[in-house]
C-alpha cells in the first residue's frame, strides 16, 4: 500500500473509528482540518483511497459506503514489516528498535512474542 497524504490519512482516521462504513458526506462532516472542505474533494480523496487499496467501497442507492480494507493496526503492522524488509538490514533495523522502546514497549514486545510462540 501507498503511503497517505496528509487530508487522506485525516480520512482514515474517521474511518477507522467507525465501525460500520461511512458515506463521503458523514466523512466531510467529521473532518476538522481548519479548513472548509468541498464535498467533492472529500468523494475525490475517498475514491483515491479505493484506488490505492486503503478502502472498498459498495454503492447503495446512489451513494457508495466506505469502509477500511484493514484495521489501523494491521495497517501500521504491514508499513513496518514493509519498512523492515526494505531497510537492506532487517536485523539492524530491529537492534535500533529494541535499543528504543521504553520499559512498558519491551514488555508488550515479549507478551506478543510469547502469544506467538504458543500458538505455532
Amino acid at each position: 500500500m501507498r503511503a497517505l497524504g496528509e487530508l487522506q490519512a485525516a480520512v482514515m482516521d474517521i474511518l477507522w473509528a467507525h465501525p460500520a462504513p461511512l458515506k463521503v458526506r458523514e466523512v466531510l462532516e467529521q473532518l476538522d482540518t481548519g479548513r472548509a472542505l468541498a464535498y467533492t474533494t472529500v468523494m475525490t480523496v475517498l475514491d483515491v483511497l479505493h484506488s490505492k487499496g486503503w478502502v472498498e467501497r459498495e454503492l447503495q442507492g446512489k451513494a457508495y459506503l466506505y469502509r477500511p480494507v484493514s484495521s489501523r493496526e494491521e495497517t501500521t503492522a504491514r508499513a513496518l514489516r514493509d519498512m523492515l524488509h526494505s531497510s537492506g538490514d532487517p536485523e539492524a533495523v530491529l537492534m535500533h528498535f529494541v535499543d528504543s522502546v521504553s520499559e512498558e514497549e519491551t514488555h508488550l514486545l515479549r507478551r506478543a512474542l510469547r502469544k506467538k510462540g504458543k500458538s505455532r
